[in-house]
């Protein structure tokens, strides 16, 4: 008797269409009258947000047109922190769901709105609009007019009976008959409406952009046997060390260039198993294409040669020697020999006076 017993939950399961799963998740769905919201799948099951942005969309979702939705409003609300709010918020705005715009009021000053779109998807493809109903009386099309060899010759009318009264005055001139000769006139054509512009318009970027291409394998600039047997010797060799990296004979003749490559910049054998073998992912999916990556992207630079580690060679500067002048003795800086600056001009204005 000590045993609670939910009578609820056993009518509950009782109305559930079907048989009821041995394991699993059981849904028991009870249609909301008030106060729901209405999410699509591609949110809750989106498989590259994590479980926190999910739960931030929907709660953003829920709230009403123009309630503050920053991170610190929403960690006023929630249980997460500022950290892991930001960090939902960014997720949401990569994949679409979230925007900040930026806007300009009349009196010129600028604020950042936050739009929050519950689908993304329907504004990068827009849905095309309903064709219009169609009455049930459609309205008359215009008969076309008929040719000049369709137009029947017209028969004489028969002549009416006579009416007894008074004598009849004269008889009033018959009206002109149609020129047959004429082509009937043409109806104008029908005015096309221009088409009707998209509902959506697309305001968020696709959510993924395309990856650029992977990096091809490295491969050595002299190949030599040597190289080869070497790089095929170390990777039949990984299975020794790491269980995990069994190659297949297919992927060792892959990656051999590759390893080759390494090895002709002077690379030590046991420094490449290392590389390779360390901090392996669990569980290990694709060996060959995680070899392929790491021996691509983690290629070491050639080693410099004994001209690149010398020092670089100093300017030379070319210092003008000293010289004695032969008239006063003055040390004076001179490529040559002769007299100072003074004797040379008391030279030249002796010999001016001389003249």
């Amino acid at each position: 008797m000590d045993t609670q017993q939910n009578t609820a939950l056993k009518r509950a399961l009782a109305e559930v269409p079907g048989p009821l799963p041995t394991s699993g998740v059981i849904h028991i769905v009870i249609p909301h009258a008030d106060r729901f919201t209405i999410v699509g799948n591609h949110l809750a099951q989106h498989p590259d947000l994590s479980c926190t942005a999910v739960g931030i969309a929907v709660r953003i979702q829920s709230l009403p047109q123009g309630i503050e939705v920053g991170i610190k409003a929403l960690a006023a609300r929630c249980r997460e922190g500022e950290k892991r709010i930001a960090a939902a918020l960014r997720e949401l705005e990569a994949f679409g769901y979230l925007r900040r715009v930026r806007d300009r009021l009349p009196s010129g000053r600028f604020i950042t709105r936050t739009v929050f779109c519950n689908h993304p998807t329907a504004l990068v493809h827009p849905r095309r609009p309903a064709a219009p109903q169609r009455s049930a009386a459609p309205a008359p099309h215009p008969a076309p007019a008929p040719t000049p060899a369709q137009v029947p010759t017209s028969a004489p009318a028969p002549a009416p009976a006579p009416v007894p009264g008074p004598a009849p005055g004269p008889a009033p001139a018959p009206p002109p008959e149609p020129d047959m000769s004429a082509p009937p006139p043409v109806p104008p054509p029908p005015v096309l409406a221009a088409p009707p512009a998209p509902l959506f318009v697309p305001l968020v970027p696709p959510p993924t952009a395309p990856k650029p291409p992977p990096a091809p394998l490295p491969q050595p600039d002299e190949p030599t046997p040597e190289l080869d047997r070497a790089a095929t010797a170390l990777l039949s060799d990984l299975r020794r060390h790491t269980p995990q990296l069994t190659l297949s004979e297919t992927d060792i003749r892959h990656l051999v260039p590759g390893v080759a490559a390494w090895l002709e910049r002077a690379t030590h054998p046991d420094a490449v198993r290392r590389i390779l073998t360390t901090d392996l992912p669990h569980p290990l999916r694709h060996p060959a294409k995680l070899l392929k990556h790491r021996l691509t992207a983690l290629l070491p630079p050639p080693l410099p040669g004994a001209h690149d580690l010398a020092a670089p060679a100093r300017p030379r500067i070319t210092v003008t020697p000293f010289q004695t002048c032969d008239g006063c003795d003055r040390v004076f800086r001179s490529p040559t020999p002769g007299h100072c600056r003074d004797c040379r001009e008391h030279r030249s204005e002796a010999t001016r006076t001389a003249a």
